[in-house]
């Protein structure tokens, strides 16, 4: 089993930055590709940056340029630094794991808690 905790969420004025963290725990052999998603009130929930174990990374284009995503394999933790926030990043914000139990297991995704991001003057 994996699980998932983001911290770091909260409330920020537009311009702000915050750091999300997201840490795996759990009995797994291994935590491949991970990502930050994210889901705003009567929208559909949305990827917003992804990374691979060897930090090959993907970015929506409305965040391109102000989140940057990066993680610890040693730490099997994963951060979201947002810079220049603007209302509309306002959403909760999920992490996302595939984890295997065994190295040999197909990988399954995982998903933390969510934690809410609220950027408002």
């Amino acid at each position: 089993q994996v699980q998932l905790v983001e911290s770091g969420g909260g409330l920020v004025q537009p311009g702000g930055s915050l750091r999300l963290s997201c840490a795996a725990s759990g009995s797994f052999s291994a935590i491949d590709d991970m990502g930050w998603y994210r889901q705003a009130p009567g929208k559909e929930r949305e990827l917003v940056a992804s990374i691979t174990t060897l930090a090959s990374t993907i970015y929506a284009d409305s965040v391109k340029g102000r989140f940057t995503i990066s993680r610890d394999n040693a730490k099997n933790t994963m951060y979201l630094q947002m810079n220049s926030l603007k209302p509309e990043d306002t959403a909760v914000y999920y992490c996302k794991a595939k984890g295997r139990i065994t190295l040999f297991s197909q990988g399954n995704d995982y998903w933390g808690q969510g934690t809410q991001v609220t950027v408002s003057s």
